[in-house]
């Protein structure tokens, strides 16, 4: 870990101006708040504390550095986010003792990023030139406009087997980390091409805006219709949506979503002003697609054509987001209709009808399996449900949803799935509100008390640490804490501490600290309970020791210990 590169990104880089990236924050009493993107809420709980660097949500108790915001909020590893805010701050980062395959893997993705953005420059050209007339005139076809084929980097590739090759090469890359880029292909000979060939080329990007993928369609003839980017070091399908990057602040804004499945889709939606449109990539709606969405959003519309593959598609869907605990609507279009068809030939007006008669998610579910399926196929899909569920706490809303929706009594439906009722596959996360100061001398029985009270007041560390803290201490964690806190007291911990440690630092800072009297009393008591401790903790030292000797049948260690536990009295006028 380059710490001076951390503390300079943190110098040049406001953790406020980043965090207004994503999310819109308003100044409260001396700190910044704002809805918090990692959880679903109505009130404003984040809170950002601009002079020392960190974020804390009384909700979800997500929290650190602006690190930790830019990699959650982005979906990066550290490391990753450290790159990038260096290259945004302008900071030069100092190889320090890491794994050289780390340090390989890392070279390799930002070389990749840096192919792809030379590949998107090259498609993207290419469609201004003759050898583009074709998509060109399928995009006018489509009625595509050109700021719209600006805003999401559309081009196109020709006919030629080697043309990106060729320009890579000449860009100084080779055709082997073309290939592990994902670019071009090889065959069993070893020979490679181009990926992308005679195809309308659709960047995709993740949520800094980098090009990581493509999508192309074919536009003259040829099998398959759609080709993607296969998975990557720099891309993983299932991970991404196609638009977000471009859909993001819209859908921050309205707290409403609209995913679909087609990149056509996409763009028109985008191009009839529904900018918080994004969607799929080729392959099934799934978990990681859904938790990132939900991190801007609390409602997800799904569009899906009207044919027995799009009500396959939007059962699937819906169902993944209710789990996931996020408000749905579906949308159904007619049958033979898309978006984009739609959108081309009855307007926004028109589009806008369906969209105000979107059907609840999991009404839309129950009808459509009452519809189509048989009973025992329908209890399995509400047992599944049930059971995908992400807290116990959303189990609980829906159990008697769900039996209102099957015309069942939701005693029998809780017998039937007793197994799966009596578990849930994550922990429920409650609330909290900001707190206020405890009381002088509340919450003295574990660790914590201690702990909270050094963070609070860090320039009392080094005394804390002369009366013995370190010995009163009972828990792992605690000790491992307070071992960050005594070896960089004074300095910017937040890197060096694991997620439950930033959670606890960034809480205990976001409390009102004791002031003037009361915190004098605090501290006098903090130095008694420690005092208190030891004492308890020699006692008992003594008196198991006391024990073994006289198991031992050794009188004389016996008589010892005994004078000296006679002698030890506790009188609360010493321990100050």
């Amino acid at each position: 870990m380059d710490r001076r590169a951390i503390e300079a990104i943190k110098e040049r880089l406001d953790i406020v101006d980043i965090i207004r990236r994503y999310v819109e924050l308003k100044p409260v009493s001396g700190r910044w708040m704002g809805l918090c993107p990692f959880h679903q809420e109505k009130s404003p709980s984040m809170s950002v504390n601009s002079e020392e660097g960190f974020f804390y949500c009384f909700g979800c108790q997500a929290s650190g550095d602006i690190f930790d915001f830019y990699a959650n909020i982005n979906g990066l590893e550290f490391k990753d986010a450290l790159e990038q805010l260096a290259a945004e701050a302008g900071v030069e980062l100092t190889p320090g003792k890491v794994d050289p395959g780390a340090a390989q893997r890392s070279s390799e993705k930002k070389t990749f990023l840096e192919m792809h953005e030379k590949a998107a420059e090259y498609y993207s050209r290419l469609l201004k030139l003759p050898e583009g007339r074709t998509a060109r005139d399928y995009l006018k076809k489509r009625g595509v406009e050109s700021a719209t084929i600006e805003s999401f980097g559309l081009g196109c590739s020709s006919e030629d087997w080697q043309g990106l090759e060729k320009f890579l090469v000449t860009s100084g890359y080779s055709a082997e980390q073309g290939v592990r880029a994902g670019l071009l292909s090889q065959n069993a000979k070893g020979r490679t091409y181009d990926r992308f060939r005679g195809r309308l080329i659709f960047p995709i990007k993740n949520l800094s805006g980098r090009v990581i993928a493509f999508g192309g369609r074919i536009i003259i003839d040829g099998e398959p219709k759609y080709l993607n980017s296969s998975d990557t070091p720099i891309y993983k399908k299932g991970e991404h949506l196609y638009g977000l990057s471009q859909a993001r602040t819209s859908i921050a804004r309205t707290k409403q979503a609209l995913l679909t499945e087609g990149y056509m889709d996409v763009i028109s939606l985008h191009q009839f002003g529904y900018a918080n449109s994004c969607g799929v990539l080729g392959t099934a709606l799934t978990p990681e697609q859904v938790k990132r969405l939900s991190g801007f959003c609390s409602k997800v519309n799904l569009v899906f054509d009207g044919d027995s593959a799009g009500f396959k598609a939007a059962l699937r869907s819906a169902e993944m987001i209710l789990t996931q605990g996020v408000s749905c609507g579906v949308i159904v279009l007619p049958d033979g209709e898309d978006v984009d068809s739609l959108l081309q030939t009855r307007g926004a007006e028109g589009f806008q009808v369906f969209l105000d008669e979107a059907r609840e998610g999991l009404d839309f579910c129950l009808a459509t399996l009452k519809a189509g399926y048989s009973p025992r196929e329908i209890m399995d899909w509400a047992q599944g449900f049930l059971k995908n569920m992400s807290s116990a706490s959303l189990k609980a809303f829906y159990i008697p949803k769900v039996a209102t929706g099957l015309g069942v009594a939701e005693a029998e439906l809780r017998s039937a799935f007793s197994g799966v009722l009596g578990k849930s596959s994550t922990p429920v996360v409650r609330k909290r509100e900001p707190r206020a100061a405890v009381s002088v001398g509340g919450q003295e029985k574990d660790d914590k008390y201690f702990l909270r009270y050094a963070v609070q007041h860090p320039e009392h560390v080094v005394e804390l640490s002369e009366r013995g803290v370190a010995q009163v201490l009972t828990s792992h964690w605690g000790k491992k804490l307070w071992s960050i806190l005594t070896a960089h007291s004074g300095q910017d911990i937040i890197p060096l501490l694991d997620d439950s440690e930033k959670k606890f630092w960034a809480c205990c800072r976001m409390e009102e600290p004791f002031v003037g009297e009361d915190l004098e009393e605090e501290w006098r008591h903090v130095c008694k309970v420690i005092a208190r401790r030891r004492y308890e903790l020699g006692r008992k030292q003594l008196t198991d020791a006391l024990r073994r000797a006289q198991a031992e049948g050794d009188s004389d260690r016996v008589n010892a210990y005994l004078k000296v536990l006679n002698d030890s009295v506790w009188r609360d006028d010493e321990q100050h």
